[in-house]
């Protein structure tokens, strides 16, 4: 899986007391979809966990096995690689479900999500060819746009994709972390522990309680090209609810002195240039918070503020840089953080 540039969250895994008396914690960690997980597991001195790691990294690969671009025998890949119109690729469960919400955020943002824009992220020099650091023409991308549109897909019987352009390709790694997570979550809740949070790769979701009694605590990276990973701009506390969040500071290039993320606006083919540079959302799920945070960075502040008022049980934060290069945060009403010192 294409290791996509995310915000460092910041896990408050700092335990002062046993606040379920009998409480054990437990931390499994490993790799996964070029990057990292970790996941804190709250129990009872009693419950047997052995074997839980075993279980997740199974089912993590069964995801990456779905969806991984960098896989050449992936679904995903083999999907890329079709170049037939109206013909039935059957899928799995996995790539289904994720279809499913991909085609919800493709219409809730109005196309500023769109998994189909895999070719122009390669032409930028952001995706799974190598990075090339230039601009590339007018000419170029517009010969590209017209293979770009996630309604140029179908799923049909919940199980067969059908392409309506044999040019289509797709790259779901800005939502397939978010999934992963979700299903990480699941497989946890089904040991019957309900004490838990799961972080894969900067994406989060946290279950009930830490250990002292105390709500999750989840820092948020400072939105700084120059930032320590571990550097906290602003602090939220989470009880079972998904945490996502999307930048622009970690993976660009600059050429005289112009910076060209590689948010890409789908419907022009260009970086987004609109001042956010980073959204955080909390929503019931991780994939659709995952998705919905690199939406609302091609959206902008006032479309993004707009869109999450109007979606129930949602929330999120949008961090915009002035011209002066200070920072200013906007945020939804019922999003609230904290200062980290």
């Amino acid at each position: 899986m294409k290791k996509n540039i995310k915000i460092t969250i910041f896990i408050g895994l700092i335990f002062l007391n046993a606040g379920f008396g009998f409480a054990n914690e437990t931390l499994i960690s490993g790799r996964t979809m070029g990057t990292t997980y970790h996941i804190k597991v709250v129990s009872d001195y009693f419950k047997d966990i052995s074997g839980l790691k075993e279980k997740i990294d199974k089912r993590l690969e069964e995801i990456n096995a779905s969806m991984s671009i960098y896989q050449k025998d992936s679904e995903i890949s083999r999907f890329n690689r079709l170049k037939i119109t109206g013909q039935k690729f059957e899928v799995s469960q996995d790539f289904a479900q994720v279809i499913l919400t991909a085609k919800r955020l493709y219409r809730l943002t109005d196309g500023a999500w769109d998994g189909s824009i895999y070719p122009l992220v390669n032409l930028w020099g952001f995706g799974i060819s190598e990075k090339n650091n230039k601009i590339p023409s007018k000419r170029e991308i517009d010969r590209l746009l017209p293979d770009v549109g996630f309604d140029k897909i179908d799923l049909v019987e919940k199980r067969y994709l059908i392409k309506k352009k044999a040019s289509v390709t797709l790259d779901l790694g800005s939502i397939a972390k978010g999934y992963a997570v979700d299903e990480v979550a699941e497989l946890i809740r089904k040991e019957d522990l309900k004490n838990f949070l799961v972080e894969i790769g900067g994406e989060v979701y946290a279950s009930g309680l830490r250990k002292d009694g105390g709500c999750w605590r989840i820092g948020v990276n400072s939105p700084r090209e120059d930032a320590l990973y571990d550097e906290v701009h602003k602090v939220v506390t989470l009880k079972d609810k998904a945490f996502a969040t999307s930048g622009d500071y970690r993976n660009f290039f600059e050429i005289d002195e112009k910076r060209y993320s590689h948010v890409l606006d789908p419907k022009t083919g260009y970086p987004v240039a609109n001042g956010v540079v980073s959204v955080s959302i909390i929503a019931d799920t991780c994939v659709f918070a995952d998705g919905l945070a690199t939406a609302v960075m091609v959206m902008g502040r006032k479309k993004g503020l707009e869109l999450v008022k109007r979606i129930d049980d949602v929330e999120c934060l949008i961090v915009v840089r002035n011209q002066d290069g200070a920072f200013k945060n906007f945020a939804s009403r019922g999003f609230i953080s904290e200062n980290p010192y």
